[in-house]
């Protein structure tokens, strides 16, 4: 693939910037595997082999991915939203190319796998694989979603029997049920839920007469945040990363 085609594949812009910055010499190439310094690039029409290749545009080193599959800790006060009504969008916290990751959809780059409140913290996946998405976030695939909350009334046997059994939700009358219920602590409940309609950890909760005043997602799958992953950090997913996230 040309070189070219490569940073234009991975959102560095149109092919004629990314020619550009080839040519104005600002795009070095790892000629292999081990290499621990690269080569200056200036022809832009020069094949490489994409995959496993490793370059640096503009001094930030990078690698080729066919698809893009991350994840992000989300911090307080962001919205999952390219075009935020109050507080500063996620993808802000990304780097440019990878929000211009061309794409055959209307919308370029990754995008979240669906959303989390602007107070809720955690992790959260985006990708530009529409079919990955579909995936984490069908009800029908059963990826299981683990919340921390934290109530303000203490929890008791009551309301976790009813959270299990089903509650009642204003705009659906077939009751919600969580996959698995337990109070960690007499304000801290673990939340295990296979679907996510809107405010629905928020909602079920006020079903049982208790609040939420604080929500953290803490895993998806098998996969939780790896602990040197702070608040407003992003990574990309490992191979081992995606296979704990298969249902």
């Amino acid at each position: 693939m040309q070189l070219q085609d490569i940073l234009y594949s991975q959102g560095f812009g149109t092919r004629r910037v990314c020619a550009g910055l080839i040519q104005q010499g600002l795009v070095e190439v790892y000629e292999s595997a081990d290499a621990a310094t690269p080569l200056t690039v200036t022809e832009s029409a020069r094949d490489f082999e994409a995959t496993g290749l490793r370059f640096r545009v503009q001094g930030v080193d990078w690698a080729y991915h066919e698809k893009a599959y991350l994840m992000l800790h989300k911090p307080a006060g962001t919205e999952c939203s390219q075009k935020p009504s109050a507080w500063p969008s996620i993808y802000t916290l990304l780097p440019a190319p990878l929000r211009q990751r061309p794409s055959k959809s209307a919308v370029q780059g990754v995008q979240a796998v669906g959303r989390l409140d602007q107070d809720t913290t955690g992790l959260l996946l985006l990708s530009d694989d529409g079919q990955f998405i579909h995936r984490m976030s069908s009800p029908k695939k059963h990826v299981p979603k683990v919340y921390e909350v934290v109530t303000k009334h203490p929890l008791d046997d009551g309301q976790i029997r009813r959270l299990l059994d089903g509650v009642v939700l204003d705009d659906d009358p077939k009751p919600v049920r969580a996959a698995a219920c337990e109070a960690a602590a007499p304000h801290l409940l673990r939340l295990t839920l296979l679907e996510g309609k809107y405010h629905q950890v928020k909602r079920m909760v006020a079903a049982v007469s208790n609040r939420v005043e604080g929500l953290h997602r803490a895993q998806i799958g098998g996969l939780t945040i790896p602990p040197d992953l702070a608040p407003g950090q992003w990574r990309w997913l490992s191979e081992a990363d995606l296979t704990l996230l298969k249902p």
